[in-house]
């Protein structure tokens, strides 16, 4: 049976989302035409709500409806702290785990010159007019513990500790609950590098 064009427009749509193959695609697309309509039209709405005025912050490049996004126009925010991370999300989660109070810089990814991803894709170049226009005295560098996000934070310490400021690192090892003979042996090297006094 030949599927009518508006269905294979709505499922090649679906395919757009990270992880949604040919198969799930069309499962969700029957699944809202069949018995959700009204989550489809509120999902469609919603869509075309936030493509139309979610933005970047002008100061951490996160997503938000205004020029500046919620955190960096908070006062209490402590400004002489910065983490940097990889994506949005990364500041809600950081957010939403931690006390930490600061402000963030959002890289939109991380070096991968293989990709042809290098500092001036990631604005690196706003990074290091943030650390140039003074008041930051440290900076927390919370990319993922990958090869590319290893890299990433050497290349931003080794700017921010040019201009004065103190770079960190966020702790990575065993995670809490795990069992030392189920960790990897990289994560494990890593946890044993980086113990701390207590």
């Amino acid at each position: 049976m030949a599927q009518d064009s508006l269905i294979n427009e709505l499922i090649q749509a679906l395919r757009c989302l990270p992880g949604v193959g040919p198969k799930s695609a069309q499962r969700m697309a029957f699944h809202l035409l069949e018995r959700n309509r009204a989550g489809a039209r509120a999902l469609a709405q919603a869509l075309t709500a936030a493509m139309d005025n979610i933005h970047h912050c002008a100061s951490c490049r996160s997503l938000s409806e205004s020029e500046l996004c919620r955190l960096c126009a908070d006062p209490r925010r402590d400004r002489s702290l910065l983490c940097v991370v990889e994506t949005p999300a990364d500041v809600l989660a950081v957010d939403r785990a931690t006390d930490y109070k600061g402000l963030y810089f959002v890289l939109m990814g991380h070096l991968s010159p293989l990709d042809g991803i290098g500092p001036n894709e990631l604005g690196l170049d706003k990074l290091a007019a943030r650390f140039d226009s003074g008041g930051i005295t440290e900076v927390i560098l919370a990319t993922n513990p990958t090869v590319e996000g290893e890299a990433t934070a050497h290349y931003i310490s080794e700017l921010a500790r040019t201009r004065g400021i103190r770079p960190t690192r966020i702790a990575h090892g065993v995670p809490l609950g795990g069992e030392l003979e189920y960790v990897d042996s990289g994560t494990l090297s890593h946890a044993f590098s980086g113990r701390r006094d207590i």
